[in-house]
């Protein structure tokens, strides 16, 4: 993978330790279009489960973002889910998710 500009490795490192401080299955954070961060873990409760990156779209939103630049998921699986995908494309068709290992490197950028 090519060098990642600064800010999308800060969102891949924020979503990195987000997963880690939780040891949650997945970690995520994305940036919104002013700039803002945003991060979150898994959530798996008997009566709501999200996965990181719904949830890390969830606090975006709630914060009142409107769109978002980049998206980051830090997980073991080798694909973004669909669920996942679809939260970052209800905000920003063509924003980027970076896919990470629990390593933070970037394995796919979903386009």
């Amino acid at each position: 993978m090519a060098e990642l500009h600064p800010e999308d490795e800060k969102i891949v490192v924020l979503a990195r330790s987000t997963r880690a401080r939780t040891q949650a299955a997945e970690g995520a954070a994305v940036r919104d279009t002013d700039g803002r961060t945003y991060a979150a873990a898994t959530v798996d409760l008997p009566s709501l489960k999200l996965t990181a990156l719904q949830a890390a779209v969830a606090a975006a939103v709630s914060s009142g973002a409107e769109g978002l630049e980049a998206a980051a998921v830090v997980t073991e699986e080798p694909l973004v889910q669909g669920a996942s995908v679809q939260a970052v494309r209800d905000l920003t068709p063509t924003a980027p998710i970076l896919r990470a290992d629990p390593t933070g490197t970037v394995q796919e950028t979903v386009k």
